[in-house]
């Protein structure tokens, strides 16, 4: 191969690398996708908890006889100095949602309890395969059902783009359509005067480098801002609201991502889970402060804004000899947002004594999470039930979008 031949391979690799690069991506070449029809701009945000959600110390029965003594010192209770936030007359909210709670008083948040994917074994991998690929069983997927269902957005005039955060994309949003990424890292930044020395030596060389350049830096400054930067000391809580203020800056422009992916790690609390006060509440605190930034951020657009938090799969009714929960199956899924018809939690209940346990150990499942995707996927973002089915979550016509969950 000659010089020439080598020395475009390069300059097309650069390109690639840089124009294809998370930091570097331009909302205006993406796809555009058809204007709701009713005048709505709706935005879609998916919140995946990696580690397995304990459903039954989030949103607690208290009203089911033999709760307390499944969840014995960390089982929540409906009075004390960190009572529990009662919902109905027989859930409750664990205390470091208060968030949470002010958005289901305002009827802009509910519950689904008693909701798994159709997996029923306990590997974190796996579960997680199946919770983000939208197939009922774990396998080497390649795509996510939140990506698919971005494919069959239908075609229009308004910019639809999917924003995967974190440092890779998550599964959710891997596929055959366009997404660009953003990850909140800590490394220093060129300052203004470098940056604008790079756009101008790339606009004589490479124009269309030079504007995606121009672009990128401008989205980092956009999501950053000077309140973004992490604080010394902080703790996974603390980052759970940087993220989310950062990517509610991005969504809320007018040409910004509708939709987004996220995932936070550390659910898995087998051991200290603490009950009101302990480990779980730091990470419940967490979620509940992204919430919170995702609603301050997006200002208007939250009207037309769902979020849904899931998870692989419960934990175990019993705790264990560690104060903690084991893998399970039953738990909650969560939805936040101003077109979120809440107010309620949604379940068919199906009681925690021994003979109605699943395997004898776990919240037994009543609710498809499927269904519950559905739901959303079809009434906010119009998308047909026949191709929820066959494409978004395949082989899946015998689970029913559940209605009514967005106005």
């Amino acid at each position: 191969m000659d010089c020439r031949q080598n020395r475009t391979s390069f300059v097309a690799s650069r390109r690639a690398l840089l124009l294809g690069g998370a930091s570097f991506a331009a909302w205006a070449y993406l796809p555009k996708f058809a204007r709701a029809t009713d005048g709505r701009d709706p935005r879609l945000i998916v919140v995946i908890l990696r580690g397995a959600l304990d459903g039954l110390a989030t949103v607690a029965p208290l009203g089911d006889p033999d709760y307390a003594a499944l969840h014995g010192s960390i089982a929540l209770t409906p009075n004390g100095p960190h009572a529990a936030t009662m919902l109905d007359s027989f859930f409750a909210l664990h205390p470091a949602m208060p968030e949470f709670a002010r958005m289901y008083r305002q009827q802009h948040a509910a519950v689904i309890h008693a909701v798994a994917t159709p997996y029923r074994d306990r590997s974190h991998f796996d579960g997680q395969d199946v919770l983000e690929s939208g197939f009922a069983g774990p396998g080497r997927v390649q795509s996510g059902w939140l990506n698919r269902a971005l494919e069959a957005l239908p075609r229009g005039e308004r910019v639809m783009s999917a924003l995967a955060i974190g440092p890779t994309a998550p599964l959710v949003l891997r596929g055959a359509a366009p997404t660009v990424g953003w990850a909140p890292v800590a490394l220093p930044q060129a300052d203004d005067d470098t940056a604008s020395r790079l756009i101008e030596l790339y606009r004589h060389r490479d124009p269309a480098l030079a504007t995606a350049l121009s672009q990128g830096l401008q989205l980092e400054k956009t999501a950053h801002g000077e309140q973004i930067k992490p604080k010394p000391g902080g703790n996974n809580a603390g980052a759970m609201r940087l993220v989310a203020r950062g990517a509610a800056k991005l969504m809320v422009a007018d040409d910004g991502p509708r939709i987004a992916a996220l995932a936070f790690d550390g659910w898995d609390t087998h051991a200290n889970e603490g009950g009101p006060i302990g480990r779980l509440a730091l990470l419940l605190s967490g979620l509940d402060g992204a919430l919170a930034e995702f609603e301050n951020g997006l200002g208007e657009r939250w009207r037309d804004t769902v979020v849904v938090v899931a998870t692989e799969f419960g934990r175990t009714a019993r705790i264990n000899g560690t104060e903690g929960t084991d893998h399970g199956t039953g738990t909650v899924a969560l939805l936040a947002g101003g077109a979120v018809k809440g107010g309620r939690v949604i379940s068919d209940w199906p009681g925690l004594k021994p003979a109605s346990l699943h395997e004898g150990r776990d919240l037994a499942p009543t609710t498809d999470l499927r269904a519950v995707l559905k739901g959303v996927l079809r009434d906010h973002l119009g998308i047909a039930e026949r191709v929820l089915a066959e494409t978004v979550f395949p082989e899946s016509a015998s689970v029913k979008p559940i209605k009514g969950l967005v106005g």
